[in-house]
């Protein structure tokens, strides 16, 4: 069903999510390394398993000389229980090595800049953007895609459509909410699958999706 989205609607939405949901994003891990590194490592995966291998990983290779000097197979050692080890663990070295060698050992902070490093594409680029150099973008992961559509804010069927339908409706000032917010809305109520939880939703009259779904007897 069609609703047309409006700034103003929806700085509401997100207002109303933020003061629903008031943690931190989980990868948001304090600096740009560490929160760089963390959300490379939680895509296809979930943040609970990277949040366990995490503190072990982080203490064998606490600066970027020590992974790019480390052999890969080591570093997959680290993060075997993660998905797509292997390749992470290849993307890791390489990333260390660029940053050491063409930023002078200094996560970057632009989105140009940030997707050049091996691993990193829009999404983790957005979330270090956001959580660490606080720069407005729209990290697109799996319940913010799932949501913006739902809600009627875009209809695009790739992460990157769906980031630029959420640039151009929602003001500026808020996107750095709508990850942090939807991720734990996503979660908690606006799961994944056919049986969202409506009955249960803070913004279900500002939401396009239909049918809301009944609370369970």
């Amino acid at each position: 069903m069609a609703m047309k989205v409006t700034p103003k609607s929806a700085e509401k939405v997100i207002s109303v999510l933020g003061k629903t949901y008031t943690k931190k994003g989980d990868m948001d891990l304090g600096s740009a390394k560490d929160t760089l590194l963390g959300v490379l490592l939680s895509a296809r995966t979930t943040d609970v398993q990277v949040l366990k291998r995490f503190p072990a990983f982080r203490e064998r290779f606490p600066t970027w000389e020590s992974l790019a000097e480390a052999d890969v197979d080591e570093i997959g050692s680290y993060i075997h229980t993660i998905g797509l080890y292997k390749t992470k663990a290849k993307a890791i070295k390489g990333l260390a090595h660029k940053i050491l060698t063409e930023f002078g050992g200094n996560v970057p902070d632009t989105m140009e800049e940030l997707i050049t490093l091996p691993g990193v594409g829009r999404k983790t680029a957005s979330c270090v953007l956001s959580y660490v150099f606080h720069t407005p973008a729209i990290a697109v992961d799996t319940h913010v895609f799932r949501i913006a559509r739902r809600l009627g804010w875009a209809k695009g069927n790739t992460p990157e459509k769906v980031e630029k339908e959420l640039m151009a409706a929602v003001p500026q000032s808020s996107w750095n909410e709508i990850n942090r917010t939807f991720v734990q809305f996503g979660r908690d109520i606006c799961v994944g699958g056919k049986t969202p939880k409506c009955w249960a939703c803070p913004v279900a009259k500002w939401c396009a999706y239909r049918p809301k779904t009944p609370k369970p007897t």
